[in-house]
C-alpha cells in the first residue's frame, strides 16, 4: 500500500542528505553567518561536535517575525524564483539547513538585529518549538546544537571517533578563514583555542596561523586575470609535495569547492616539478560571474559546473606554470634561516649525587685492588646517538662493484647458493637447489627489511634510536590531532615526539633500523595516509606503514651493491618462510628450473 510519509519522516530524510556528520552542520551555519555579513566568527563544540556546536557571529542577525519561518523546509532570503538559480551570490540559498538541523537535534537559537532592542531565543527539539521568547544580547546571531543524531541512532553509529569528526570540522574552518581573510575567525575545541585568524585581509597570513612557518616561506603568490574572471592565491613550491590532495584549496566566489576541472589543471601544471604521486600545496581563489556557474549540483554545494570550463582550465594551468617556471624552485638554507628556526632545547649533563660519587669511588677502588679496573662510561658515551650496531643492516660502505671476469670477484660457492652476476644494474642470478633464480634487489630488502619490523613489533623490541639533534615539523590542526590519535601507532613503529609550541613537534627518536630515511619525510607521509584511511584498524595501519617505512629505506634499482652486500641480502631473504614476494605483493624472485631450461636449449625432449 503507498502512503503518504508524515512530516517528521520526510524533514529526517531530508536532514540526511543535507546532514552527514557534525561538519556539516558547522558548514551550514558558518555560510549563514558569512551570508549575513559578519566580520567576527566563533565555532566551538565538544565531543567533536556530536554532543555540542556553538556558532556565534556578528552578523545582521534574523528578525523577531522571521524566525519561525526560518526553520521551515524550503524557506531562504537567498533566492526568489528559479531564475535566480543561475546567478547564485550567497554561499546558502537552498534553505533546507536551519531545518535539517532541527530535524535531527535539539538547537537553540539567540539573535538580534542592530535596531532591534531586544533578542530573542527560540528552541527547537526534533524539529518541535520548545520555548520562544524575548532575551538581551548582543547584535548577531548564535546558534548552539545539543545531541546530534539523538533521535537518529542509526545514522549516529556511523559517524566516526571524536577526534575524528572535529579534526573535519578544524579543516573547515581552516579552510572558510583561508577564503575569508577579512573575517576573525575562531575555533575553540573542547574548552582549547585551536585556531585565531587576526581578520586582517591577508591570505599569508592565514597561512601562516594554518600550516606554519615551513609551508609560509616556501609559498609563491599568483594572480593573473582572463575572460572575466581573476584568479589569486599561493602555490607552493615542490619540497612542499604531500602524498595525498588534502593540501590542495580551491575557491569559487569564496566557496570552497571540489573540482576536477580545476584538480587536473594544477596537477598537470605541476607535472614537470614533482615526482608521480606527490601532490602540491595550493591555495586557490577564483572570482568569476555566477552567471556562467551551477552550484546548484549537490545538497553540500561543494560541486560546481563551469559552462567555460576550457577557459577556467586553462586559466589555472598557464598561471600555475608560468609561476612554476619563473621563479627559482631550488630549496634555500641559510644562516638567517637557521638562526630564526626554533632552538631545540639542549640536553642536561647528569651528574652524580655526592653520595653516589663516593661510592662509585670505593667501587673502583676495590677493582683495582684485585685488577679488575674498569672505566665507567661517560655521560657523552652514554648518551651517543647510535652505535654501529644499530645501524640499517646494509651500510653502503663505497664498495667497487666486482668484475666478474676475475678470479678473485667470484664468491666461493656455499651449502645454499651459488652467486653468478649481476644484470642489469638491478637484478642478481643465482643457482639454488636445480633452480636459476633472479632477484629484484629492491624488493628483495624491502621484504627482509620489512619482516625484520615485523619480528620487533612482534617481540616488543626496543626499536628507537634517538636523535642527537631533534628534528622540528610544523603541522596543521587536523595533522596534530590525527598525530595524537594515532600516537600509539608512531610510538609501536619506532617514532619519538613531543610538543614544541602551538604547530610545531620535535622528533626524538626513529626507528633504528631506519635511519638511512628523511626522518621528517617519512613522519609527514605517515600522518597523510592516516588522514586518508579514516576508519582502518590499528593492526592494518601499523602494517600498512611498516611497508611503507620497508620500501623507502631499501636499496634501489641501479643502485650499486657489492658482491658481499648482496650475498648477505639474499642469505636473509632465503632464510625466511616466504620470501617470494615484497610487503606490496610484487616478486622479489623469479625461478627457472633446470629441467625448464634443458628444455629450452632442447637438450631435452
Amino acid at each position: 500500500m503507498i502512503r503518504v510519509l508524515d512530516q517528521s519522516t520526510i524533514n529526517q530524510i531530508a536532514a540526511g542528505e543535507v546532514i552527514e556528520r557534525p561538519m556539516a552542520v558547522v558548514k551550514e551555519l558558518v555560510e549563514n553567518a558569512l551570508d549575513a555579513g559578519a566580520t567576527a566568527i566563533t565555532v566551538e563544540i565538544k565531543e567533536g561536535g556530536i554532543s555540542f556546536i556553538r556558532v556565534t557571529d556578528n552578523g545582521s542577525g534574523i528578525g523577531r517575525e522571521e524566525i519561525r519561518t526560518a526553520f521551515l523546509r524550503h524557506a531562504t532570503s537567498k533566492i526568489r524564483t528559479m531564475e535566480d538559480l543561475f546567478a547564485v551570490s550567497s554561499l546558502g540559498f537552498r534553505g533546507e539547513a536551519l531545518s535539517s538541523i532541527a530535524a535531527v537535534a535539539q538547537v537553540e537559537l539567540i539573535t538580534k538585529e542592530s535596531d532591534s532592542l531586544a533578542g530573542s531565543r527560540y528552541e527547537v527539539r526534533g524539529g518541535e518549538e520548545v520555548a520562544f521568547e524575548e532575551v538581551g544580547c548582543p547584535t548577531g546571531t548564535t546558534f548552539i546544537v545539543r545531541n546530534l543524531f539523538y533521535n537518529t541512532p542509526a545514522r549516529k553509529k556511523f559517524l566516526k571517533s571524536a577526534t575524528t569528526e572535529g579534526n573535519y570540522i578544524h579543516e573547515l574552518v581552516q579552510r572558510y578563514s583561508l577564503a575569508h581573510a577579512d573575517i576573525r575567525f575562531t575555533y575553540i575545541a573542547d574548552g582549547r583555542n585551536k585556531l585565531q585568524t587576526s581578520g586582517d585581509g591577508q591570505v599569508r597570513t592565514n597561512i601562516y596561523y594554518i600550516y606554519g612557518a615551513d609551508v609560509t616561506k616556501n609559498i609563491i603568490p599568483i594572480s593573473a586575470e582572463a575572460d572575466g574572471m581573476k584568479l589569486t592565491g599561493f602555490i607552493g613550491k615542490p619540497v612542499l609535495s604531500r602524498g595525498n590532495r588534502l593540501m590542495m584549496n580551491y575557491f569559487v566566489n569564496g566557496r570552497y569547492i571540489k573540482s576536477p576541472v580545476i584538480a587536473s589543471a594544477v596537477e598537470e601544471a605541476y607535472k614537470e616539478f614533482l615526482m608521480s604521486h606527490r601532490y602540491p600545496f595550493v591555495v586557490l581563489l577564483l572570482s568569476i560571474d555566477s552567471a556562467v556557474i551551477d552550484v546548484n549540483v549537490h545538497p553540500t554545494k561543494m560541486e560546481v559546473r563551469f559552462t567555460n570550463q576550457r577557459e577556467v582550465y586553462q586559466l589555472f594551468y598557464d598561471t600555475l606554470y608560468r609561476a612554476l617556471k619563473e621563479n627559482n624552485l631550488i630549496p634555500e638554507v641559510s644562516l638567517a634561516e637557521k638562526k630564526a628556526s626554533p632552538r631545540v632545547p639542549e640536553r642536561k649533563e647528569r651528574h652524580p649525587e655526592p653520595f653516589e660519587m663516593e661510592r662509585q669511588k670505593q667501587e673502583r677502588a676495590a677493582k683495582q685492588a684485585v685488577g679488575q679496573e674498569t672505566a665507567i662510561p661517560s655521560t657523552e658515551q652514554r648518551e651517543a646517538p647510535f652505535s654501529a650496531a644499530s645501524k640499517a643492516s646494509f651500510v653502503r660502505e663505497s664498495f667497487q662493484q666486482m668484475d666478474l671476469s676475475k678470479e678473485e670477484g667470484v664468491v666461493p660457492d656455499t651449502p645454499q647458493f651459488r652467486m653468478i652476476g649481476q644484470v642489469f644494474g638491478t637484478y642478481w642470478l643465482i643457482e639454488y637447489e636445480e633452480e636459476l633464480l633472479m632477484i629484484d634487489q629492491h624488493a628483495a630488502h624491502e621484504k627482509v627489511l620489512y619482516e625484520k619490523l615485523m619480528a620487533q613489533l612482534r617481540e616488543k623490541k626496543g626499536m628507537t634510536q634517538e636523535l642527537a639533534a631533534p628534528i622540528v615539523v610544523s603541522l596543521s590542526g587536523r595533522e596534530i590531532g590525527v598525530l595524537q590519535e594515532n600516537r600509539q601507532i608512531f610510538e609501536k613503529i619506532g617514532f619519538c615526539f613531543e610538543e614544541f609550541g602551538d604547530k610545531e613537534y620535535l622528533i626524538t627518536g626513529v626507528p633504528a633500523d631506519f635511519l638511512s630515511l628523511a626522518s621528517k619525510d617519512l613522519f609527514l607521509e605517515m600522518i597523510d595516509g592516516m588522514m586518508e584511511k579514516n576508519g582502518i584498524s590499528e593492526p592494518e595501519l601499523v602494517l600498512s606503514h611498516c611497508a611503507t617505512m620497508a620500501c623507502k629505506a631499501a636499496v634501489k634499482g641501479k643502485q650499486l651493491l657489492s658482491f658481499a652486500e648482496a650475498k648477505e641480502l639474499i642469505t636473509q631473504m632465503l632464510q625466511m618462510e616466504q620470501p617470494y614476494h615484497c610487503p606490496h605483493g610484487r616478486p622479489t624472485t623469479i625461478t627457472m628450473s633446470k629441467h625448464e631450461l634443458e628444455k629450452k636449449f632442447k637438450r631435452i625432449v
